[in-house]
């Protein structure tokens, strides 16, 4: 998930991948494990300069899913711009 980053980063050369970083999103959505979580709260708030509107359908779409620190993080994002 974590090289989803990359396709969404512009100093990396990304050019928004919605298509390829929501569907491995998806794959891993219902994994628990911490790290899993924090890699797919990064992949998503990097996808948001390129579209806003899919991840907000994505987290609309997998609300019952998300790790409340998915949640947190990239709702964050989503109103202020910034994680933290």
């Amino acid at each position: 998930m974590v090289s989803t980053v990359a396709l969404n980063t512009k100093s990396k050369g990304g050019t928004g991948d919605t298509e390829r970083t929501l569907e491995i999103c998806q794959a891993l959505v219902e994994d628990k494990e911490i790290m899993v979580q924090k890699a797919l709260s990064w992949a998503l708030r990097e996808l948001l300069p390129w579209d806003r509107s899919a991840v907000e359908g994505f987290l609309a779409t997998n609300e019952q899913l998300v790790s409340s620190r998915v949640e947190r993080e990239v709702s964050k994002k989503l109103r202020t711009g910034k994680k933290n």
